[in-house]
């Protein structure tokens, strides 16, 4: 067999409208993933609904509706092959569900699309999804200009979308300078896997050249594992089946590991009996894969989405409270001591308590502009005290930063993304 190419897991981002999937479909039908007859059938389909145009976003669509009725495991992920990766698609659908997904799903990402489309530019959106993207450890991003053919590809309205961009992108510490921009049309193929004829002032790559252009994922292996459960399947002749992405170090058949913080907060521990990816059996899975995995002495009750699969010998500390560094992003009017949002760690979902707003803090410097604040409003830093709820692993950012980061939700919209940086270990 040869030597299969490295992985790279690469999200797409960006406002319900912008044409993620449309690129996304595109991407698979020009590199071959999507067959030409297969293609027709979504065309007619589309052209059927009365929405010519959306075949490509269809090839997508059609994967998540099987993803919901939960038929196989890896149905959320779409594989293309380039010259230097393997690489794994997460489309997150529009922008209610994207949060929740790019808490979970994207928390997975090396590397992100955030697509933008040329006639609307810049949403109320964009911002939050730059943060969301930067608390995720999100660093490679690249931002693909979209619907450019709407906008009669003229390269003024792409200058002035990409200076628009460039500010948003400052505000959250990321250098535009060093960002790559990408003139492309989902719908018309110009720019998405061969170049474009339709704009010769754009001098930059395509996408699929740009997944060649983004880093090598560093894999950090050498970390105790971790993995956090993002589904549970009971799978017949398997039996029950936890299904996530490996955060952290190397999972071998045969190890020891303990569930945490399981349906009592103490954890359960078991032998790892298999593991999948793709459909194979694996001897072992590494920091980046994303598997399914069946553990001796470990059933249906024992393990939820949101638990942590982790080495019994160095288990993930269950907190009983913490301190973080936040950012208020979109809070309706002001974060004060008390509040009780959900806080999205890993796959976990759990209400937290503010308990004490140690100091506001200056973003880009790290120095105190004050202490113990009374409240804090959107746009500001902050080292807070908080108090989970309920049962929650949570590691420090200097212990393992893949399972220390955080989004806090309210209402449907993400207040405050964050970091932990200290903890207190429940007895």
């Amino acid at each position: 067999m040869a030597k299969e190419k490295p992985n790279m897991n690469v999200v797409f981002v960006g406002h319900v409208d912008a044409g993620k999937s449309t690129i996304v479909g595109q991407l698979l039908f020009q590199s071959g993933g999507v067959s030409e007859q297969e293609m027709k059938k979504l065309r007619a389909e589309a052209e059927k609904h009365g929405k010519a145009g959306f075949e490509f976003a269809y090839v997508m669509d059609k994967i998540r509706e099987e993803r919901e009725r939960g038929v196989t495991i890896d149905l959320s992920y779409k594989k293309i092959m380039t010259q230097k990766w393997q690489i794994t698609i997460i489309d997150a659908p529009g922008h209610r569900d994207f949060v929740k997904n790019m808490i979970t799903g994207a928390s997975q990402a090396d590397s992100a699309f955030l697509v933008i489309a040329a006639p609307a530019g810049v949403q109320p959106q964009t911002t939050e999804h730059l943060w969301l993207l930067r608390t995720m450890g999100v660093k490679n991003l690249c931002i693909a200009i979209n619907k450019m053919d709407a906008v009669e590809y003229k390269e003024e309205t792409y200058k002035k979308v990409k200076e628009d961009v460039g500010k948003l992108l400052q505000g959250v510490g990321i250098n535009p300078e060093k960002t790559t921009f990408i003139a492309c049309s989902g719908l018309k193929g110009e720019n998405i896997a061969k170049k474009s004829d339709k704009m010769a002032w754009y001098k930059g790559p395509t996408i699929i050249e740009q997944f060649d252009l983004f880093p090598q994922p560093e894999l950090p292996t050498n970390l105790p594992m971790r993995m956090p459960c993002q589904d549970v399947y009971d799978i017949t002749g398997i039996g029950t089946v936890p299904v996530g992405k490996i955060e952290t170090g190397i999972m071998k058949v045969g190890q020891k590991v303990k569930v945490l913080p399981g349906r009592t907060g103490k954890g359960i521990e078991g032998e790892v009996r298999s593991i999948e990816m793709h459909h194979e059996q694996m001897p072992e899975a590494v920091a980046g894969d994303n598997v399914g995995i069946n553990i001796r002495g470990v059933g249906k009750k024992d393990i939820a989405r949101g638990d942590v699969i982790c080495d019994a010998a160095k288990p993930v500390p269950v907190v009983e409270e913490f301190i973080a560094t936040i950012t208020v992003i979109n809070h309706p009017s002001v974060l004060a001591k008390g509040y009780t949002p959900v806080f999205h760690i890993h796959t976990a979902q759990v209400p937290c308590q503010f308990i004490e707003l140690i100091e506001q803090i200056n973003p880009a410097t790290g120095e105190i502009i004050k202490k113990n604040p009374d409240f804090l409003k959107n746009g500001d830093s902050a080292r807070v005290r908080i108090k989970p709820q309920g049962n929650l692993c949570l590691e420090t950012q200097k212990e393992n930063a893949f399972m220390s980061r955080f989004a806090v939700r309210d209402a449907g919209s993400t207040v405050a993304a964050g970091i932990c940086t200290e903890i207190t270990k429940s007895k």
